[in-house]
This record gives structure tokens, sequence and C-alpha cells, in this order.
């Protein structure tokens, strides 16, 4: 369950629909706690310094969809890792299949290895 969502879906002009980006790109340009007016509704948003962003383009059924999309962690950055090591760590994530965990004799000995052999690299 999302702790909060807003939504909003309406017809624009392109003139309009470029204020609303222009609005959304000076809140990301001046980052801290920013109030995006948006219509009638004015929500207010702590945007950092770094975020992930994603670009999606679907045409389909007589129609091109264009998303944009940003997300950031709503807690304070923790001190992250190199860029280098949260990339491994994140394209390990993605690639790697879940396996199944062994039982038996060895099975935790073999963890203990797994994690020693991460510490050191």
């Amino acid at each position: 369950m999302k702790d909060l969502k807003f939504e909003q879906k309406r017809s624009l002009s392109r003139l309009e629909a470029a204020d609303q980006l222009t609005a959304i790109a000076a809140a990301l340009r001046e980052g801290g706690d920013v109030e995006l007016e948006l219509g009638a509704v004015t929500l207010s948003l702590r945007i950092p310094d770094d975020l992930r962003g994603e670009l999606e383009v679907e045409v389909g059924d007589g129609e091109i969809e264009l998303e944009i999309e940003f997300k950031w962690p709503i807690a304070p950055a923790r001190t992250a890792p190199s860029a280098t090591g949260a990339a491994k760590a994140d394209t390990k994530r993605k690639s790697a299949p879940a396996k199944p965990r062994r039982s038996g004799p060895g099975a935790s000995e073999n963890k203990s290895a797994k994690r020693s052999a991460t510490k050191t690299s």
C-alpha cells in the first residue's frame, strides 16, 4: 500500500502542458522544499540533489504516450557506497534470479564464505 498517491488527469493545451513542465523543471533546478501549482492543487515536495529518472514512450492504438518519472527516497540519504559499487549491486539484483536456499550440512558455511568474499572485494 502506498503512503500517498496524487494523480491528476485532465485535458491540456500545449501551452498549459509546457507551463506545467516548466514549473516542474524549476522545482527540480531549485531542489529542497518546493511547491508545485498543479491547477487548483498545490503539491509540496522535498526534492533531493540526486534522484532516479525514467523516460518512456509508447506508440499504439492510435495514440502516443510520453511518461516522465522521477523517484527518490523519502528518508534523508545515507552515506552512499562508491558509484561503481552501487552500480554493481544494482546490476546483480536485476539480472540474477533468486536462488533457492540450500539446506543440509555445509549450507551455513557456504553463506559465511560468500559474505567474507563480498566484504573483501
